[in-house]
């Protein structure tokens, strides 16, 4: 989609400063955070402060935009919701699918079971509360402060790396590989409508549909 999201340098250099900031100060909570042992409740205040880093970071850098789609008629543009949540049904899908193989392998399924023990030992309702703020944040920083800060040429390519390194904190491997194709898909999404919308549309509807359907596909195929 056509858009004009121009910067005076002196706000271009004050966003990279910014984003790189919240960058480092986020790697090292969300890193402690994804390690904390699950039933203890310090995992709700600490995701939370890890979803303040990244949208207080990603609003202070500078402005966001929400971004535009076509119609299916193409006669007019619109937000992107309806084909963002298809977009996430289908990542969710193929998540699922996948998981169906993961269920076999022990090496691979325990360290996923591991975070899941969050939801199952904690308050489902609260940590999909705490999931969707998350979801929010990670798009309004990444695909929002970070995408912007990076420039024109290879945004998808270098926020797709650093996202995939952040969640590489949790020791999980499979969680980097999905982090690696999430942000792709939402990267790419980013830079077709210009915007963070259809952005946090999909990554809430593949996030939230992983929490709640996950567990059931492992523990029926494991």
């Amino acid at each position: 989609m056509p858009r004009d999201h121009s910067q005076s340098d002196e706000a271009f250099r004050r966003r990279r400063i910014v984003a790189a900031v919240t960058l480092v100060v986020g790697l090292v909570v969300n890193t402690w955070a994804l390690r904390i042992e699950p039933g203890n409740d310090l995992f709700y205040p600490a995701t939370l402060a890890l979803a303040g880093i990244w949208a207080f970071g990603a609003l202070l850098s500078g402005p966001l935009h929400l971004g535009w789609s076509h119609t299916r008629a193409g006669d007019r543009p619109s937000r992107s919701v309806a084909q963002s949540l298809v977009l996430g049904a289908m990542l969710l899908g193929l998540f699922l699918v996948g998981a169906l193989v993961v269920a076999r392998i022990p090496v691979l399924r325990e360290p996923v079971n591991g975070l899941l023990d969050h939801a199952r030992f904690g308050s489902l309702p609260v940590v999909a509360v705490i999931t969707a703020i998350n979801g929010v944040a990670e798009e309004l920083f990444y695909r929002g402060s970070l995408f912007a800060a990076v420039g024109r040429k290879h945004a998808v390519l270098v926020t797709t790396i650093v996202y995939a390194l952040v969640v590489s904190g949790s020791g999980i491997p499979l969680l980097v590989l999905a982090a690696a194709l999430v942000g792709t898909v939402v990267g790419l999404q980013r830079r077709v409508t210009g915007g963070i919308l259809g952005p946090i549309v999909t990554h809430l509807t593949w996030s939230l549909g992983m929490l709640f359907l996950l567990p059931q596909v492992l523990s029926t195929s494991g």
